[in-house]
């Protein structure tokens, strides 16, 4: 079995606009998600919104830059993340398909084993 790292990127904007009552949908919609893949989740969650960002670049000197916001500027933001253990890719993607993600889409990642 690998393990792999589900992205989700979701735009901000819509969940500024949608209220109490989305938030409470798509959490339902994600606990519904965590008990279908219970045996395949080994963690994850939400992130606050790229306003609570702090970004932290290093030059070549090893001289560090703290700024806040993200680390860049896009439409879709990382909004949150599951780590799940598949067999293979394609176990790792069905899984993924079914996580809530109606403002963006997810990106799934094997995790590198370093021996």
């Amino acid at each position: 079995m690998s393990e792999y790292l589900v992205l989700i990127y979701e735009r901000e904007a819509e969940w500024e606009n949608g209220g109490p009552e989305l938030f409470g949908e798509m959490y339902a919609k994600h606990q519904e998600f965590g008990a279908k893949h219970a045996s395949s989740l080994r963690g994850g969650n939400a992130l606050q919104p790229t306003a609570a960002a702090t970004s932290i670049r290093t030059d070549m000197s090893g001289d560090a830059t703290v700024t806040d916001g993200p680390f860049a500027e896009t439409k879709e933001a990382l909004a949150g993340y599951y780590l799940i253990e598949a067999a293979d890719l394609d176990e790792a993607l069905a899984i993924a398909k079914a996580v809530p993600a109606p403002f963006g889409g997810v990106e799934v990642r094997p995790i590198r084993t370093l021996d």
